[in-house]
């Protein structure tokens, strides 16, 4: 079949390689445009630009795909299918019927739960104990379509939006490739959601990251796990950004003010107290330097422990 693939971030580049693996034929690429990044505020392309690239594909970068030549362009590509995986645009109307097989979606929840731009995230936030992949037909709400497969994953203590994020993305390929065939011969009956069982998520802001130490420990350590890598948690240490990039909520114990820096033990050197708990720093890292474990950070801030962190930058 011919496929158009639609995507822009390392989540979307597993799916497109698996893609590329199969037996399908990729014709075109599109992906959000190129962002300026670094200190020179160069253009730089996302990674699935990257690896179109890398392939010699066409790749086509619309600021509204929802524009007429645009839907144009797409017709006159004669895809088959088109498989969206976290591209990043809403599609049309226009859009979603021009293939045959329709405009799949490659979605990182167990939809209907946690529709809309930062599931895997969410997921986390909400300590939920499982999430998964659903690959879903779409139409012209927010991830309302009727589902044609679905696959759960567990979600580990440890886990980051990075490390969940890239499992997802090898199971909702896997996921894919095992869905393509049968929705192609035309043996999978969608099956709608269920809208009562809907909750939805919102966008992801850099101020997402701003540490209030007000809060509980626990959800302080689910925040650095869900924000990391972007767009991380971080608090205030004389007058720079100290990220924090590993913590971990400790059992209770001694009550600490919020934001006051203590010495803990050898395992988990330094805490910052919260509203409920200790939250223990394993890796942090200080604005204009780079990211180290928590002790070695105390070497050389050694005024570092009994302070007080603000609550807010």
């Amino acid at each position: 079949m011919r496929i158009v693939f639609m995507g822009t971030p390392e989540f979307s580049v597993i799916i497109l390689r698996r893609l590329l693996s199969s037996e399908h034929e990729v014709i075109a690429v599109y992906s959000q445009a190129d962002k300026l990044a670094g200190r020179g505020r160069i253009a730089t392309a996302p990674p699935v630009k990257r690896a179109a690239q890398e392939h010699d594909l066409a790749v086509f970068q619309p600021k509204r795909l929802r524009d007429k030549a645009e839907v144009g362009r797409l017709a006159h590509l004669k895809p088959d299918a088109v498989i969206v995986a976290a591209f990043g645009q809403i599609l049309s109307p226009e859009i979603l019927d021009i293939p045959e097989f329709g405009c799949l979606n490659v979605h990182p929840s167990l939809l209907p739960w946690h529709r809309g731009a930062s599931p895997i995230v969410s997921a986390i936030l909400d300590d939920d104990a499982e999430t998964g992949v659903t690959i879903m037909l779409m139409d012209a709400g927010m991830d309302t379509g009727p589902v044609l497969s679905q696959r759960r994953v567990s979600i580990h203590g440890e886990d980051t939006a990075e490390s969940l994020g890239s499992r997802l993305a090898q199971v909702g390929a896997d996921l894919l490739i095992e869905t393509l065939p049968q929705w192609f011969e035309r043996r999978l009956l969608p099956q709608p959601q269920k809208e009562e069982d809907a909750t939805y998520t919102r966008p992801i802001l850099k101020s997402d990251g701003e540490i209030d130490w007000s809060l509980p420990a626990a959800e302080l350590g689910r925040r650095v796990r869900a924000f990391y890598p972007w767009p991380g948690c971080f608090t205030l240490w004389q007058g720079k950004v100290l990220k924090i990039l590993e913590a971990v909520a400790l059992p209770p114990g001694g009550e600490v003010e919020p934001g006051m820096v203590v010495s803990l033990s050898s395992e988990v050197p330094v805490g910052v107290g919260t509203g409920e708990g200790i939250l223990g720093l394993h890796r942090v890292q200080l604005q204009g330097k780079r990211a180290m474990p928590a002790a070695e950070f105390l070497h050389g801030q050694r005024t570092f422990i009994g302070q007080r962190l603000p609550h807010f930058i």
